[in-house]
């Protein structure tokens, strides 16, 4: 009976003290956050028990996801309308409740800057268990682990690599177009295509290809599993905010743990295959996941007497999960809503063509001759102000600490919204909503005049690590659209962008081609 009574008592105190955390994390810490950030002035709507502001989030979002616009329609109502309808309602200093946990929305540049240029201090909110399922990798480390990785794979980004990969890059261009040109009939003088799905397996090729080579098959089926997880990503978004959700063995989440395993699975026998070509004497080639694994045997050989040193196997599988999802999906949508704009502005889309036809004529497009390109590369950051990949980002405190005028606490996450900066009159004129990519004519600094107003690729120490990769294949994939179609809005396209992890169009892309 004591040994009973004892097993009894250690359970009353374990279920006293989860009660107590439990009510702490519903409650008591929300409450008491919400009662600091009004006390520094922030406004918001109370905290509503679990959900806080969810209910409302979800049900804008679905609202507004299958909505089309017009291209002249204010862009951040529609795809951030729960961020906007807070601004609006709240004023500049605002916040918002994700479940328990309360949200600053940062629209200043000055504030954006000081947290960027700070990822010691204002790091990624954890945890973030869909972009570590998805991406993982140095998007998802802090501190010591990031720097780390990033110093072993910066050799893989290196301009000399860049230069490199154009051959691979033009080739998966070359055989999405003859796909187009095959679809024409002979007497066609136009075709109707949704040029969506192709650039989207046009990305996944390029990065199949340039960051495993010879096992390129294998890239291919990682690139499909992941464009099924981002399907899922949304559904599973409603419940980021439950502790614990992603264990609980619902449809989304077993189907996404099923993928998540297969990608494992296909990328360890990649990295194993180059394994033992090292070990057997074998080149490995200069695919970025050769340069990594070359790069990181440096690490290795250099600090080896150091603990923790270099990469293991896991961290390199999810670095290639990140090569996939982050090189494929920025890519695709610039190349995507570059068409369209193209498409709807076809004196830039003429623009465009004269310089790619004056550098290259008709043939391959050359490294050295897309550094050439000033007029493309205007059109390209124009695309990218409008519609970046990722309006919003999200950083938390490490610490206490004061940003701006705003004492603020650990627990407080920071939102981001670049979409709002890229669209703001104050900074880019009374034109801010249109397409001018002469904005761009003196280069960023000119355009945003020196403030820190331009971040499609984010900034700071932790800009991203592809910005020179994206932009290469993309300058290379408009050049040789250009050379080869002309290309106008069917009457079918709806203008429906919307953030699913990055910014895609809800129903598709259907242009109508000519051969040229």
């Amino acid at each position: 009976m004591e040994v009973g009574s004892i097993l009894l008592s250690i359970l009353v105190v374990g279920l006293i003290t989860l009660s107590a955390k439990f009510v702490n994390w519903v409650w008591i810490k929300p409450k008491k956050l919400e009662k600091l950030l009004r006390k520094e002035g922030l406004n918001g709507n109370p905290y509503k028990l679990l959900l806080g502001d969810m209910k409302q989030l979800i049900s804008v979002m679905k609202e507004e996801q299958p909505k089309s616009i017009q291209f002249s329609d204010h862009l951040l109502p529609h795809i951030l309308p729960h961020y906007h309808h807070n601004r609006t309602k709240f004023g500049e200093n605002s916040f918002m409740w994700v479940g328990p946990s309360p949200k600053l929305i940062i629209a200043d540049p000055q504030l954006m800057k000081e947290i960027l240029e700070k990822p010691n201090v204002f790091q990624k909110p954890h945890p973030d268990p869909i972009g570590e399922t998805i991406a993982g990798g140095l998007v998802v480390l802090e501190d010591e682990k990031w720097t780390k990785h990033r110093r072993i794979i910066n050799p893989a980004f290196h301009m000399e690599k860049l230069k490199k990969m154009v051959p691979a890059i033009r080739l998966s261009c070359s055989n999405m177009l003859d796909q187009w040109e095959a679809s024409f009939a002979g007497s066609d003088e136009s075709k109707e295509i949704d040029v969506w799905p192709y650039l989207q397996n046009l990305s996944g090729d390029v990065i199949s290809r340039v960051a495993f080579g010879s096992s390129h098959e294998q890239g291919v089926r990682i690139f499909e599993l992941q464009k099924d997880q981002v399907k899922l990503a949304l559904e599973l978004l409603k419940f980021m905010f439950v502790p614990g959700w992603r264990f609980v063995p619902t449809k989304a989440n077993r189907r996404m743990k099923a993928i998540s395993k297969e990608i494992q699975s296909l990328l360890r026998d990649i990295i194993n295959q180059r394994e033992k070509a090292i070990e057997d004497g074998e080149v490995i080639g200069e695919d970025l996941l050769g340069t990594l694994m070359e790069s990181n045997l440096r690490e290795i050989d250099e600090n080896g007497s150091k603990k923790n040193m270099g990469m293991t196997i896991e961290e390199v599988i999810n670095e290639c999960k990140l090569f996939y999802f982050a090189g494929s999906e920025s890519t695709s949508g610039l190349l995507m809503w570059t068409m369209v704009m193209l498409s709807k502005n076809q004196e830039w889309q003429a623009r465009a063509r004269e310089e790619v036809l004056q550098i290259f004529g008709n043939k391959e497009p050359t490294f050295d001759g897309l550094n050439r390109l000033k007029i493309v590369t205007m059109i390209l950051n124009e695309v990218l102000r409008l519609y970046s990949p990722a309006p919003l980002i999200s950083r938390a405190p490490a610490k206490a600490v004061k940003l701006g005028n705003i004492n603020l606490p650990v627990g407080v996450d920071l939102l981001l919204l670049i979409g709002l900066v890229h669209h703001d009159p104050k900074i880019w004129g009374d034109d801010a909503n249109e397409f001018n990519p002469e904005r761009f004519s003196e280069g960023i600094s000119g355009a945003t005049k020196g403030q820190f107003s331009f971040l499609p690729f984010s900034l700071g120490p932790r800009i991203c690590i592809g910005l020179q990769f994206a932009m290469t294949e993309a300058k290379l994939a408009v050049s040789m659209m250009l050379q080869r179609f002309a290309f106008e809005l069917s009457p079918s396209y709806l203008h429906a962008p919307f953030p699913i992890l990055t910014l895609q169009p809800q129903y598709g892309a259907p242009l109508i081609l000519r051969k040229l």
